[in-house]
């Protein structure tokens, strides 16, 4: 990232603070944090890059659990709080979807092209996980990803370009999270701290993060 800078209230030139947003095309908790997440970096001036990767390997490699290797306890307050969660978003949220799980790669490519192509990709992974969890549609089925990309106005060709440079970039970003200290999604790391946030329910102390750094 290109290092950009402002003028604080003092008068002295500092740098903008840079958000590295680790995220799961798969995650119910991603699309409960909506796009909060790009809003909040628009309000303190700082930029921010989204990075797809393999949820399911990353809890592999970090001693996570799949859901349906938890213990029923465990299962059922995962119902309850997500239950609470789309109540409290205003979001909603089908807790038991017909595609899920499924290949989240081919959204986590198209994700990858648009941002690179230029844009706010915020509104477009919210989108496909809105597919997921809200329209129980399938995003490995080509036809909704590119209607994904289309409906929040990318080209929907952008699907089926750099699939090679995607898939390298899906991986990439499995193992920086893993060097970085991430173990779930939505996971978001405000660059050149040691400050993370792990969930869509810390977005608050994120933005309070930023505020400090102003």
């Amino acid at each position: 990232m290109p290092t950009l800078s402002q003028t604080n209230p003092a008068g002295r030139e500092t740098e903008l603070p840079h958000i590295d947003y680790f995220c799961s095309t798969l995650s119910p908790y991603v699309y409960l944090a909506g796009t909060r997440p790009g809003a909040i970096a628009a309000r303190h001036g700082a930029t921010i890059s989204y990075r797809p990767l393999d949820i399911m390997a990353l809890f592999a490699r970090t001693g996570g659990t799949a859901v349906k290797d938890r213990h029923a306890s465990r299962t059922d307050y995962r119902a309850q709080e997500l239950r609470r969660h789309s109540q409290k978003t205003g979001l909603t949220l089908n807790l038991h979807p017909s595609h899920w799980p499924t290949n989240g790669a081919p959204a986590a490519y198209a994700i990858i092209a648009a941002q690179a192509a230029g844009g706010d990709v915020g509104p477009l992974l919210h989108e496909i996980c809105a597919r997921v969890w809200a329209r129980d549609e399938d995003i490995a089925d080509d036809r909704v990803v590119r209607s994904c990309l289309a409906e929040t106005g990318f080209d929907p060709d952008l699907a089926d370009r750099g699939l090679m440079a995607g898939a390298e970039a899906y991986a990439a970003n499995l193992e920086e999270a893993v060097t970085r200290g991430v173990f779930g999604a939505p996971f978001l790391i405000v660059a050149d701290t040691d400050e993370r946030f792990w969930g869509q329910d810390r977005l608050a102390d994120l933005d309070a993060c930023l505020d400090e750094l102003a």
